[in-house]
């Protein structure tokens, strides 16, 4: 077994696929195919599943991995530390629902990280692709919800795939608004006011259901409805129509009281928002960091303001 054999499987890990990691490690596809054999024929082991669909971490392979990545760590800053007296680069990944806290934090760590070398990722992506990033470690970290309604449902993933949920803060939902809205100046809304308006939610594809929804009300069907894939669209459609859309509270410091408004909703319904790692895989120091400025970021901007429950 060697570092290269290492590097190569958490390559193909993060890519999940056998032909782009071979692109991104400038080696043929054989040869990176072969590679992992002789791995996984050294220790006895299966490290991925190979479907039709493309290639999964096994059980076995899930466990590999963490250890994986902690030997490469290692070696890397050994390397950095004696070879050329330069420091390699430190890798985080986050998969989080749609929060603007969310990237705000991971701005902060970019500033933060000054002259050190780093390959960071940030994926707003599909509540079912957050808890698959995490369990396969393609992301150290996840952010997402809990409550009465997906508790059970997401618990028994997090179990399954040694998932380990810890909370960053509780909320009651608020509607996000356009700042033209006929709600907009109402200091709290019901959801029977809601129904006239257009709703908009974040699509969650072939995981679409009540327990994978970003959005922390159950409401009635809507009349109008529309789905959307990203921030920005959503902030677009938001402030140049009269939608809404379900959220918790915390908009981007940039929309907040001057492109949108977020007016709370009149709910017994408690959300737990948090986050997700890895049991077998212990926290870097940089996902270390990153959680400090979450909670951070939390408490300055949003404890202060007596609109969360704790």
């Amino acid at each position: 077994m060697t570092l290269q054999q290492l590097r190569y499987a958490i390559e193909v890990a993060g890519c999940g696929s056998i032909n782009e990691a071979a692109k991104r490690l400038f080696i043929s596809q054989p040869s990176l195919s072969n590679a992992i054999k002789d791995l996984e024929q050294e220790l006895g082991i299966t490290i991925f599943d190979r479907t039709n669909r493309g290639i999964t971490l096994s059980a076995d392979g899930v466990e590999f991995m963490a250890h994986a990545r902690q030997i490469v760590e290692q070696a890397e800053l050994l390397e950095g530390r004696y070879k050329n007296k330069r420091r390699s680069s430190v890798h985080f990944s986050v998969s989080t629902q749609h929060y603007a806290f969310a990237s705000e934090a991971f701005s902060a760590l970019m500033e933060g990280s000054g002259e050190l070398e780093y390959a960071f990722s940030l994926r707003e992506t599909q509540t079912s692709e957050i808890i698959e990033d995490v369990r396969t470690l393609r992301s150290d970290l996840g952010i997402l919800y809990l409550c009465d309604r997906n508790a059970r449902v997401m618990n028994k993933m997090f179990s399954d795939g040694s998932l380990k949920f810890t909370p960053l803060f509780n909320t009651r939902p608020h509607i996000f608004i356009g700042l033209t809205h006929p709600l907009a100046r109402r200091e709290i809304v019901t959801v029977e006011d809601l129904p006239p308006y257009p709703y908009i939610t974040f699509d969650q594809g072939e995981s679409s259901s009540l327990h994978f929804s970003e959005e922390l009300l159950n409401l009635p069907e809507a009349g109008r409805s529309v789905k959307v894939n990203d921030r920005a669209t959503l902030s677009g459609l938001l402030a140049g129509t009269h939608s809404y859309t379900v959220g918790t509270g915390i908009l981007a410091a940039e929309l907040d009281g001057t492109v949108l408004k977020s007016v709370p909703v009149e709910t017994d319904e408690l959300f737990t928002i948090g986050w997700i790692a890895h049991k077998d895989r212990r926290l870097s120091p940089i996902a270390a960091s990153y959680i400090n400025l979450l909670n951070d970021l939390v408490a300055r901007r949003y404890f202060a303001a007596n609109q969360f429950l704790f």
